[in-house]
């Protein structure tokens, strides 16, 4: 089941475009942070370095995606308007940007300063952002699964970053807090209530589209979001009630129902009409594979807790979820959706008679295929490593930064070819 989409609706290019084109510096920071680190940066969940590395991560490279996702995605598939989206896109870039590296150096350097001024100001910017968008969204009916879908994940950025920034000043201030379930919420309400939502509501529209699967069965997609949401806000009640049973019963509900989510997707995928596999379904493929793995170690750690505390066993598993999945997905996305705007706007810039690159001219499949294989090598470098980090943390993060940094080329690329043709557009309308 999809939502009809208006590209009539969408906003200027440049407005998404500079956060898919800034976002893979964060994660070549997280290479190179690795690199500089090393071994022990992979000690524990809690060490100053992983921690500064998983934000540049979610926050640098995931929500920069998203956000800038987001600004095109609301007109063209809800209808729904931001007023002013380059000014909303400039505010919303440079909180981030300065945020989420503010965020990395407080708890790199244990600076609770710093902290709270990344607080401060990502909480500043994902707030004016969900001010614009709940002003777009005032009205808009849900009429398809999709809409309803990126509502609710608005609520869930809203409570992931207010559990977020509350963290941050508390670990700034010293406050006495529970901080290993509170962080553990956290995690949950960032990478399920808003990140496994927008990816759900997304996937409803761009799988269909982009991998010619059949539509997503109408119910399952209609109360996924719904009831992600509600499992979040149960775990938080049972955080709040210190009911360890009932938080042990969100997470497990909340990772079926994940899994449940990706095995679908990947039947879905069984049944696409395109016999060749682009690189944009090996992503998906890479990212649901990842993910289900994930989700599943997370259950096995729930149902027996003392695996959460082996060496290396949460680590293991975020690092499936965060660079196996959500960075598959978001690149294998990034893939299609760049050349697809670029191509998009093109056409409308020069009409039905001006010839438009086609989308792989604009992006060449070949490329992004290279770039892949250097992701796939980082995914699996980083997982060894947590077995052996003395002898492959720092290639990992060495691996990690060329990924990243092919993605931006890539990108860059594209971004370049636009603009050649778009000049190309405009000297022959004068011509004319």
């Amino acid at each position: 089941m999809q939502a009809l989409l208006s590209f009539d609706k969408t906003p200027p290019f440049a407005a998404p475009l500079r956060f898919f084109i800034t976002a893979p510096l964060f994660s070549l920071a997280a290479g190179l942070l690795l690199l500089w680190v090393g071994p022990d940066l992979l000690a524990s969940r809690w060490t100053p370095g992983l921690l500064a590395a998983t934000h540049l991560v979610t926050v640098g490279f995931m929500l920069m995606v998203m956000l800038g996702a987001l600004i095109q995605i609301l007109p063209v598939v809800a209808g729904a308007n931001l007023d002013n989206p380059l000014a909303v896109a400039r505010w919303l870039h440079a909180g981030l940007a300065a945020g989420a590296l503010l965020l990395a150096a407080g708890f790199l350097l244990g600076n609770g300063a710093l902290l709270g001024t990344a607080a401060l100001l990502l909480g500043l910017a994902v707030a004016t952002f969900l001010v614009a968008s709940g002003r777009a969204l005032a009205g808009v009916p849900s009429t398809s699964p999709t809409i309803r879908g990126l509502k609710l994940a608005l609520v869930g950025l809203a409570g992931a970053i207010g559990l977020g920034a509350w963290l941050a000043v508390a670990i700034a201030r010293g406050w006495a807090v529970a901080l290993p379930s509170l962080a553990d919420l956290h995690a949950g309400w960032a990478l399920g209530a808003w990140a496994g939502t927008l990816l759900a509501a997304m996937a409803y529209v761009v799988v269909p589209m982009f991998q010619l699967t059949p539509g997503y069965p109408a119910r399952p997609s209609w109360w996924f979001p719904g009831v992600m949401l509600g499992l979040m806000l149960a775990w938080g009640l049972a955080v709040w009630l210190d009911a360890p049973q009932g938080i042990r019963l969100a997470q497990v509900l909340s990772a079926l129902l994940g899994i449940a989510f990706a095995v679908l997707t990947l039947r879905l995928q069984r049944q696409r009409r395109r016999a060749r596999s682009d690189v944009t379904y090996r992503y998906w493929q890479l990212g649901l594979a990842s993910a289900i793995l994930a989700l599943a170690m997370a259950l096995t750690a729930t149902a027996w807790p003392a695996l959460a505390d082996r060496a290396g066993w949460s680590i293991l598993a975020g690092i499936l979820l965060l660079v196996g999945g959500f960075m598959s997905f978001i690149i294998g996305m990034l893939y299609k959706i760049v050349p697809f705007l670029a191509w998009m706007h093109l056409r409308n810039r020069g009409g039905p008679r001006s010839p438009v690159p086609s989308m792989n001219r604009l992006l060449p499949e070949a490329d992004a295929q290279r770039q892949m294989l250097a992701h796939a090598v980082a995914l699996a470098l980083l997982l060894a490593a947590v077995i052996a980090p003395d002898w492959l943390a720092r290639p990992a993060g060495v691996v990690l930064a060329v990924a990243s940094g092919w993605l931006m080329v890539n990108l860059l690329g594209a971004a370049r070819r636009y603009r050649q043709h778009l000049e190309k557009l405009d000297r022959e309308a004068v011509a004319a």
